[in-house]
């Protein structure tokens, strides 16, 4: 498969081009082989060329970008040459967006009707987040994809729509099965060598990935072959083996983000949670709320970036501020103990730390981060040092996930 990104705007470097990360990634996932990645801009010989000159090496591409209402968005006019094709009004998107301009209470111009318009003959991929649907023209064994640029758009159909329809269509060739585990707490290389051995026992049709984002790696195992209960039981009986080898560094065999288990975790408790950050900045009730039904469980947080935040809010004692400095253990412990309190929870995280690049010190470089979690029952702390080398951003991701995953534990052990 090879991906091809459309956009003056991500040649110029005014646009992160996170689709395709992201495309990479589930199509990893699926066990699609992803062969190239080509960024081009919003020109139609550079569109036409890209296609053509893909199509000699792969029999499918996705494209993404150039379906939008804009002069510059010429993406189908170049399929359409290409194939030989006209545009005709396709009847349930010019509906759909019909309807999302009526909703807004805006008038839809010709210039909007022609987001309706696709290649006679393509299949369309209804995209209820926008007014470009996906667009998938398949011919002599070859598929194109097209899909709007938005990422948030282009990820559920994505999701919803792409990838059941080439599994579908691969389930004739032969059966691609996987399986995640995701693990937290070591580091890409040294999960490398934990499973150096497990990986040289796998069988030729099996394949393990690494998967890694801040404070996360995913480890997906792929099997191919012909005969699909052969290989799911091939592939579940080296999965058990993988979750053994790997221990105590997974925290989950599904393909959701820590802050979900620990909602999940929450729930089957009956019990709920708190906030205490400083160095993450408000990050951790960020990926808590991200979570659809957070609310029954997530009580709120208390950003106490201050030292004047963390003694008249949430009553760090002076004494700890000034002997032993906001990143401390004590200075956590207080944050813990006492947004639990204030905010009347069974469970809370709080962080101190450096995020840098700067405000390090011999004694406590940045990449230094303190962790709490207080229980009903017990408090519990540790410190990290995620290197300054790092950065900011990366830092606070890492530190986040660290402290989920520490409330993570804690919550099992209290379900044990």
């Amino acid at each position: 498969m090879i991906l091809i990104n459309i956009g003056d705007e991500l040649l110029i470097g005014q646009v992160v081009n996170t689709n395709a990360a992201f495309i990479g990634q589930q199509m990893a996932l699926a066990g699609i082989e992803m062969q190239e990645v080509l960024t081009i801009g919003d020109a139609g010989e550079a569109i036409r060329g890209a296609i053509a000159s893909s199509f000699e090496k792969t029999d499918l591409i996705i494209m993404t970008g150039g379906l939008g209402p804009t002069k510059d968005d010429i993406t189908k006019k170049v399929v359409c040459d290409l194939y030989h094709k006209t545009l005709v009004i396709d009847e349930a998107s010019l509906q759909a967006v019909t309807q999302r301009f009526a909703d807004r209470g805006m008038e839809l111009t010709e210039t909007n009707r022609q987001q309706a318009a696709v290649p006679e003959g393509s299949v369309v991929l209804p995209n209820p987040l926008g007014t470009a649907p996906g667009l998938w023209i398949e011919e002599e064994g070859k598929v194109l994809i097209m899909l709007p640029g938005v990422p948030f758009e282009m990820e559920r159909l994505i999701k919803e729509e792409v990838l059941p329809r080439l599994q579908a269509r691969r389930a004739d060739q032969h059966s691609i099965q996987y399986r995640v585990l995701q693990c937290t707490n070591i580091t890409e290389s040294g999960l490398s060598d934990l499973l150096e051995d497990y990986e040289k026992q796998l069988p030729e049709n099996l394949s393990l990935a690494y998967l890694p984002k801040p404070g996360i790696i995913r480890l997906r195992l792929t099997g191919r072959g012909e005969d699909a209960t052969a290989l799911q039981e091939t592939l579940d009986g080296q999965f058990q083996q993988l979750k053994q080898v790997v221990g105590e560094y997974a925290f989950t065999d599904e393909d959701i983000e820590v802050e979900e288990v620990v909602g999940r975790l929450l729930l089957k408790r009956n019990c709920r949670l708190a906030t205490a950050e400083s160095c993450t900045g408000g990050y951790i009730a960020h990926l808590i709320t991200s979570v659809p039904g957070s609310s029954r469980y997530f009580q709120g947080s208390v950003v106490s970036y201050s030292n004047e935040v963390k003694r008249d809010i949430l009553n760090v004692r002076e004494d700890n501020l000034r002997k032993r400095g906001a990143v401390s253990e004590e200075v956590v412990s207080d944050m813990a103990l006492n947004v639990m309190g204030l905010l009347d929870v069974d469970y809370s995280v709080a962080t101190s730390g450096i995020a840098g690049p700067d405000g390090g010190t011999e004694e406590k470089p940045v990449g230094t981060v303190w962790i709490a979690v207080a229980t009903p029952v017990r408090l519990v702390t540790r410190k990290f040092q995620f290197g300054k080398r790092m950065g900011r951003q990366q830092i606070i991701e890492r530190a986040a996930r660290a402290a989920l995953n520490m409330l993570r534990v804690e919550i099992e052990k209290d379900i044990r």
